[in-house]
């Protein structure tokens, strides 16, 4: 059984293998993976006759090549998993790590289908390997052309096709095998061949999909367990032999990270980057372990060194992670690294950059009418990045799946895979019918503590000035807003601190009704509402909202709430800070710019309240005319204004800011949906903006005294 799952094992990994890739391969990666073979199997070598001095039962010679070849290959398939652990796997170096370690495992097998043959009998061993050669040319071709046929052929008969060719292919992998094993080599070489010889196509996606979880969750576990019953620690129980583990693992790890530093001056990388490479190409994976059992199996090797190798290669894999994360940190990219980070910094003829983020399919219609009403034009086109947040479950790896490809269609997909493809499905639909809109979607799957990182880390990489989250909470039938997941609330307090552009905060209570309404000639068909109180925040809410203008289905209020002549003061000084007047300023030019270029839209109101305090302030929106479908706020994450005090006191969720929890909390505005913008670099002054050019710019703290709610507040 366990040689059995681990032929199947091997036919998958075969299956999942585009040959095509290592013809694509540069002068770089090339080099990093010979040398990453030649000098650590040089040093596997001298390791293996020095353990020879010291064995009581030596082993044979043809050993030290297995011996070799086992501290030499790096396991492919753990590391991708350990590089998406660390938040790697779209860096730099892990692009170089995987395709260095792709590189290695094709070696691997080469050295399989030699070694095997070579260690039964050296006089046997040349024709073993050229019956192997011509295996594999059947195999490519005359086995691949004939499955493209017969897959051609019966292409229309679905329901055949996903009873039986599955079970077709699981035979003709064992056959495979048998016959590699009968001509001198080890089956599994067989079953990897007719695994690379099948066409990758609907057939693989089909096979992996019903064999991913049950070979590698149920099967090869067998596997692991009889290597485990192969080791006799009483053959390393005294002093010495555990010293020779320990110069074993010191050495075989100082090899890698040797010859990548080697490789590090001849192509100029850095130092960090080379250590790192060198301690991520001592992950050890299956094909180590199958070389050392089929060296035990031949009586190659003892079993002294049959438990020193496996002992030395769990301890060295086990320890990559943890090194890997107390030594090597990515270096960021800097804060400058692109330079339209918010809305206001995106100029009318620049493209906007949108990431939008959604959970369930229940996001997707609220977040796709926001988008829609976003109003790209011809000068200013929009670029969604539609990203679907999926929790990592189970043995998945984190990752970050772009769907630029043609999507699974597989007979039984998973939960989270048929939701992809209904979100997909709506965001292509939004991108078919706005031309001036392009969709690119993706799904990243992570635990939900560091999804944020996937998050901001995406956000920088596409350069995206606005980041769209959907609020925790939906709204039920009854008109309540309910938790809909509390792990939500966290990502997006998360992104709040760590973004490296604007976020919007969606609440969505259904806008997507609103928008749908009407027909496309009607003149208006959504009113929306932007309170404006002041600070960099609401000039970015502000800023948003003007986009929406151009839309000829939409009606704009922009009330703004200016002080009285009772206004509460924020301390007991009445001296105005410099950066207060600075701030001042900044929002009243821009005030006035909004006013000046919308003086002739009909379809835009301006209108100015006085208050004096946080109870007139919300008496004043709570007076307001309840018909509006949206309205547009700014969180006020620095912004300490006397129109506002002690509204947060009593806030449920501060991540909405003082205004925007007052509307999502209140009965007053159930059937509007709600966005809050919280404005990218809310502590420094900046320069630059549209609308007018000095838009980016912020204020200082009002005060940092918070004063208890006086009398009469909510």
């Amino acid at each position: 059984m366990a040689d059995l799952s681990l032929l199947f094992y091997v036919f998958l990994t075969g299956l999942e293998i585009e040959v095509s890739a290592f013809l694509r391969v540069g002068k770089k990666i090339m080099g990093i993976a010979v040398t990453g073979i030649l000098i650590p199997m040089g040093i596997g070598i001298g390791l293996f006759f020095l353990l020879q001095k010291c064995a009581h039962n030596p082993a044979t010679t043809e050993g030290c090549m297995f011996w070799a070849v086992a501290l030499t290959i790096t396991g492919f398939p753990v590391l991708t998993r350990i590089l998406a652990d660390l938040k790697l796997l779209h860096s730099d170096i892990g692009r170089i790590a995987m395709s260095v370690a792709m590189l290695n495992d094709m070696y691997a097998w080469v050295f399989i289908a030699v070694l095997v043959p070579v260690g039964v009998s050296l006089k046997t061993a040349p024709y073993s390997i050229i019956a192997i050669i011509f295996f594999t040319l059947i195999c490519l071709y005359v086995v691949r052309p004939t499955i493209e046929r017969i897959i051609h052929h019966h292409s229309s008969d679905k329901e055949h096709y996903n009873e039986y060719y599955p079970c077709f292919m699981l035979i003709g992998a064992i056959i495979c095998g048998c016959i590699t094993d009968a001509i001198g080599a080890h089956s599994i070489v067989g079953a990897f061949v007719f695994g690379l010889s099948i066409p990758k196509g609907d057939l693989v996606e089909e096979l992996l999909d019903r064999l991913d979880c049950f070979v590698p969750g149920i099967m090869l576990p067998i596997f692991f367990a009889s290597c485990g019953m192969r080791i006799d620690f009483t053959k390393i129980a005294d002093s010495s032999s555990w010293f020779l583990v320990l110069l074993v693992i010191c050495f075989a790890c100082m090899a890698k990270i040797l010859s990548s530093l080697i490789v590090c001056f001849f192509f100029d990388m850095r130092l960090r980057d080379g250590v790192a490479l060198g301690l991520l190409m001592n992950t050890k994976g299956i094909l180590s372990l199958v070389i050392l059992n089929v060296g035990w199996d031949k009586k190659i090797l003892n079993d002294q060194y049959y438990a020193v190798m496996v002992v030395a290669i769990l301890v060295m894999t086990s320890a990559v992670t943890p090194i890997m994360s107390f030594v090597y940190r990515p270096i960021s990219k800097g804060p400058n690294i692109y330079g339209l980070r918010t809305v206001q910094r995106s100029n009318p003829d620049t493209e906007l950059r949108v990431l939008s983020c959604v959970h369930t399919t229940r996001n997707v219609s609220g977040m796709v009418s926001l988008l829609d009403v976003s109003h790209p034009t011809r000068l200013s086109p929009m670029t969604v990045f539609a990203l679907h947040l999926v929790e990592l479950t189970g043995r998945s790896s984190a990752m970050l799946i772009v769907h630029s490809t043609p999507r699974s269609t597989a007979h039984n997909p998973s939960r989270a895979q048929a939701d992809s493809n209904l979100i997909i499905n709506a965001f292509e639909a939004f991108e078919n019918d706005n031309h001036l809109v392009t969709v690119q979607p993706l799904t990243a799957m992570s635990p939900y503590g560091t999804m944020h990182e996937d998050i901001c880390s995406l956000a920088e990489d596409k350069r995206v000035a606005l980041i769209l989250l959907p609020f925790h909470k939906h709204l039920t039938v009854d008109g309540r807003m309910e938790d809909e997941n509390a792990d939500y609330r966290a990502i997006n307090l998360n992104v709040l601190a760590h973004a490296p552009c604007s976020v919007g905060l969606f609440v969505d209570r259904g806008l997507a009704g609103a928008v749908r309404s009407g027909g496309p000639n009607d003149i208006v068909m959504c009113h929306f509402a932007m309170l404006f109180i002041g600070g960099p925040d609401d000039l970015e809410a502000l800023a948003y909202a003007c986009r929406m203008v151009g839309d000829p289905r939409i009606s704009l209020t922009v009330v703004r709430f200016l002080p009285g002549k009772n206004v509460v003061k924020m301390e007991s000084e009445t001296n105005i800070s410099e950066g207060e007047e600075r701030q001042t300023t900044i929002d009243e030019n821009y005030i006035n710019e909004f006013r000046l270029k919308t003086v002739d839209k009909k379809s835009v109101m301006y209108i100015e309240k006085i208050v004096n305090n946080g109870e007139e302030t919300v008496s004043a929106i709570s007076a307001m005319d309840n018909s509006y479908d949206l309205y547009i706020v700014g969180k006020g994450t620095e912004t300490m204004s006397p129109l506002t005090l002690g509204l947060s006191e009593w806030s449920e969720n501060p991540e909405l800011g003082a205004i925007g929890d007052v509307l999502v909390s209140s009965s007053f505005a159930l059937n509007s949906s709600v966005l809050v913008v919280q404005k990218y670099g809310s502590g420094d002054h900046q320069n630059g903006g549209t609308l007018p050019s000095y838009g980016t710019s912020r204020g200082e703290h009002f005060s940092s005294i918070r004063q208890r709610v006086m009398g009469g507040l909510i």
